[in-house]
């Protein structure tokens, strides 16, 4: 007969949480994916959901917008395409308030986006909040602006310690370069173990015992 023991059905049903609770995520994530990438289009060319063997299947809204997307990204590559861009974008610059914004955003995501730009091109260990406690941080440029009258920019380094279990939000650090280490891992690797608030760290690398970065002393 069966005998009901609390261990084996713990354990099983933690197998089971396992399975499941991962592709739940997935699947959540991918969702919201599909919904705001159907939300940009229109609601005159917003396709609903379509039947297929019975079933409601959405995201036709989501493929249209990728391909609109595309199809943005190939005209602007050629003389024609680059000259509206051009127009478009001088035509912003005059409307107060948009100008300022846009010109924010377009300067964030050239340089995030962009395949020749340096941001998060590097993953660092860095001392956060306090002295003593340690965190994973991206390396983003050095200090510019006034900020570079204040703060030598070859003796500092500007870094970005993303919070977990949501790398999107964070903190923006300026530190000497000497306080902080680079790793041997790459970016997504980094952001695995960030997400993964520690539990998976990155797979192949040797470990090492951690001692903090010492200052140079003069010689």
């Amino acid at each position: 007969m069966f005998s009901f023991k609390p261990a084996i059905f713990k354990r099983y049903f933690i197998t089971g949480l396992l399975i499941w609770v991962p592709l739940v995520i997935t699947v959540w994530v991918l969702s919201l994916i599909v919904g705001a990438l159907e939300q940009l289009l229109p609601v005159a060319i917003r396709p609903g959901p379509v039947l297929l063997f019975g079933f409601q299947v959405s995201g036709l809204g989501a493929l249209m917008t990728l391909l609109l997307i595309f199809l943005t990204g190939l005209l602007a590559a050629n003389l024609i395409g680059q000259r509206l861009v051009r127009y478009w974008e001088g035509l912003l610059a005059r409307i107060p308030v948009v100008n300022s914004l846009y010109n924010a955003v377009k300067q964030v995501s050239d340089t995030i986006l962009s395949p020749n730009g340096n941001a998060f091109r590097k993953a660092l260990l860095v001392q956060y909040p306090r002295e003593g406690c340690w965190t994973v941080a991206f390396l983003t440029g050095k200090p510019g602006g006034d900020v570079a009258n204040h703060l030598a920019p070859e003796a500092y380094v500007s870094v970005f310690v993303p919070t977990t279990p949501n790398p999107t939000s964070g903190f923006f650090l300026m530190m000497k370069k000497e306080e902080t280490m680079e790793l041997k891992m790459s970016v997504d690797e980094a952001l695995k173990y960030i997400v993964s608030m520690g539990v998976v760290p990155p797979p192949g690398k040797t470990r090492h015992t951690l001692s903090p970065p010492q200052p140079s002393g003069n010689s």
